[in-house]
């Protein structure tokens, strides 16, 4: 079936105008952060009236980005890992006890042994 199929263009899959010779309107990219600290990029025509403020994705009205603006700490946070996380739930004692109490069941036998 494959070698009788027919080759050749679709219709209206693609077109045959090139962006040649094409001189497309300026823009400026304008930035806009919300207090959550999404950023949003929008370009503008040159000479549009820019908004000081735009919606954000997130439903909070979010504001022009400039020199004076910058992000909070809160934004800045270091990313807790997993060892953070669990020092947050059991002391370093606890730990090596339950690791203890592990090894213990693995050289017995409890646990089988996956190679």
């Amino acid at each position: 079936m494959a070698e009788r199929s027919l080759r050749g263009m679709s219709i209206g899959a693609k077109s045959l105008e090139s962006d040649d010779n094409v001189d497309f309107a300026a823009r400026n990219d304008v930035v806009y952060v919300c207090p959550k600290g999404h950023r949003t990029i929008l370009p503008f025509a040159q000479g549009a009236e820019i908004p000081e403020e735009w919606e954000c994705r997130c439903g909070t009205i979010a504001h022009r980005e400039g020199d004076d603006d910058r992000p909070d700490d809160d934004f800045n946070k270091p990313s807790r890992t997993h060892w953070d996380m669990l020092l947050e739930r059991r002391s370093e004692e606890e730990l090596k006890t339950l690791l203890d109490k592990r090894l213990k069941m693995h050289h017995e036998g409890w646990i089988p042994d996956y190679e």
